[in-house]
């Protein structure tokens, strides 16, 4: 634990440095940097609904209060 004008913090690592940190030379095994971390269980797989994964889906919120308000001000009709 680093300390920085008293206020006590953990440094982030690079997803490299951890992966370096738990094998080095890493590079001799594995062709890539994603390969060795998920292997040394780094990083893991989730497994998630498709649609989450669509900027339209993960702004509907948004996009429906931008819709309401020009609605409000301008006037009309919901679509339905």
């Amino acid at each position: 634990m680093a300390s920085a004008a008293g206020v006590g913090y953990i440094a982030a690592m690079s997803l490299r440095d951890e992966v370096e940190r738990l094998l080095p030379n890493w590079e001799r095994w594995y062709p890539t940097l994603f390969d060795a971390a998920s292997d040394l269980g780094v990083i893991r797989a989730e497994v998630c609904d498709p649609g989450s994964l669509l900027l339209s889906s993960r702004h509907q919120k948004i996009r429906q209060r931008a819709e309401d308000a020009h609605r409000e001000k301008w006037g009309g009709d919901a679509k339905e």
